[in-house]
């Protein structure tokens, strides 16, 4: 088939960035979504050979503006990973309908409607990959995200939905639930409370974002045809079950 075109949400740091250079490397035509951070995004673009788009994922007007640029300018997306995210942990009796609705804004809402934007050209192509980075926090819980963990746990029921309908298409859907990976989304955890987390995972140590990626380069792939409907988790062997 042609070259495949990959998106990648949340694209200039941690998983997100490991992600653009794995698809890069596997010989994707990359393009990358970011908030803010203007100067990192360009250095990446540059690195790799993508392209990068500013975007704020709950701003539907923007993202129809930027999803008709990437068309025109990289091409028709085929492997769409969901990697944006964000948390704001907050213990449920202090969580305000505010925190709650911005929280699933970006984890959630914002996967619907990028996915339904994309989902048709991937369909009429009758190959295509939708990859969601969704967390331990959907599948296991965890104290203080009550907001986190509904959004995460969402994408994954999302995610076998889509896995369903596109079956037949040769679309697959599948998420990934990383444990601790070392990104800056830890750094504010206190150093105690890390270690009692590490003395918890079977392996002892923080995933690499690198790790991350190698999975989501393997569900991008031809090799994982038959995978579809799947949350695979990547976290050291901390839930087993």
């Amino acid at each position: 088939m042609a070259e495949r075109v990959a998106l990648i949400t949340g694209g200039t740091s941690g998983i997100g960035a490991a992600c653009v250079r794995r698809l890069a490397v596997d010989g994707c035509r990359v393009a990358f979504t970011y908030r803010s951070d203007a100067e990192a995004a360009a250095e990446l673009a540059d690195e790799v050979g993508a392209t990068a788009y500013q975007l704020d994922l709950v701003d539907a007007e923007a993202q129809a503006e930027v999803l008709s640029r990437l068309e025109a300018e990289v091409g028709r997306v085929t492997v769409l990973v969901h990697n944006a995210g964000a948390t704001r942990d907050t213990l449920l009796p202090f969580l305000t309908e505010e925190t709650w609705d911005a929280i699933l804004d970006v984890n959630l809402h914002a996967v619907y409607r990028l996915t339904r934007a994309l989902i048709r050209g991937m369909l009429q192509a009758r190959w295509g990959r939708v990859i969601t980075i969704a967390s331990l926090s959907g599948v296991i819980g965890h104290a203080g995200q009550a907001h986190y963990s509904a959004a995460k746990a969402g994408l994954i029921g999302f995610t076998k939905a889509v896995a369903l309908e596109g079956a037949k298409f040769n679309v697959t859907a599948n998420a990934v639930a990383p444990g601790f990976i070392d990104t800056d989304m830890l750094a504010a955890i206190p150093e105690a409370k890390m270690k009692a987390y590490l003395e918890a995972i079977p392996l002892r140590r923080m995933g690499r974002p690198d790790e991350v990626s190698a999975l989501v380069g393997y569900l991008a792939s031809d090799a994982a045809a038959y995978m579809t409907g799947q949350t695979l988790r990547l976290d050291g062997g901390l839930v087993m079950a």
